[in-house]
């Protein structure tokens, strides 16, 4: 009897110790998908159609055969789909890849000429430097090598292909 109840709290112990790395991931996962997703919803309640700042910006050359206002809606689009994924953890590897290369292209064409300006600047007339989506494009790096943890969606659907729960 006493071999059970230790081996119970053992294993009580393991999975909570398990459970918080996940925890961290679901964590990472959550703050960057509302973040996306604010940004996304942003850009499509104005429209389908570029405000003339952004139609005024220098695409990376694998975007500036697109025009611009499908470069605005692809942009908007993907911030909201990608981010509800990654709410999720549906594709979390995936959907963080697309996110990085979103937030690639922001800093290319808008947050890099605005230099490191941080926190302090986010809410003014200069914009925003790159150093919030520099911290945004590392939590991204973490779910790309790490996955979206036991709290997604994928660790669901991977138990169930091989008859496992998610671990």
């Amino acid at each position: 009897m006493t071999n059970s109840l230790l081996s119970w709290r053992e294993r009580l112990l393991e999975a909570a110790r398990d459970g918080v790395h996940d925890l961290g991931l679901l964590a990472l996962r959550l703050w960057l998908a509302q973040e996306f997703v604010a940004a996304g919803l942003t850009k499509l309640s104005g429209g389908w159609q570029a405000p003339e700042w952004f139609a005024a910006l220098q695409f990376p050359p694998l975007l500036r055969a697109l025009p611009v206002d499908a470069n605005w809606t692809l942009a908007g689009l993907g911030e909201v789909g990608l981010g509800l994924a990654l709410c999720l953890g549906l594709f979390s590897r995936a959907s963080a890849l697309g996110l990085l290369f979103i937030t690639w292209v922001a800093v290319y064409t808008v947050h890099f000429d605005l230099g490191w300006a941080g926190w302090n600047a986010i809410d003014t007339e200069a914009g925003q430097g790159f150093k919030v989506p520099l911290m945004m494009a590392v939590m991204l790096c973490a779910i790309v090598t790490q996955g979206g943890g036991r709290y997604a969606v994928d660790a669901w659907r991977q138990g169930r292909a091989h008859g496992l729960r998610p671990a």
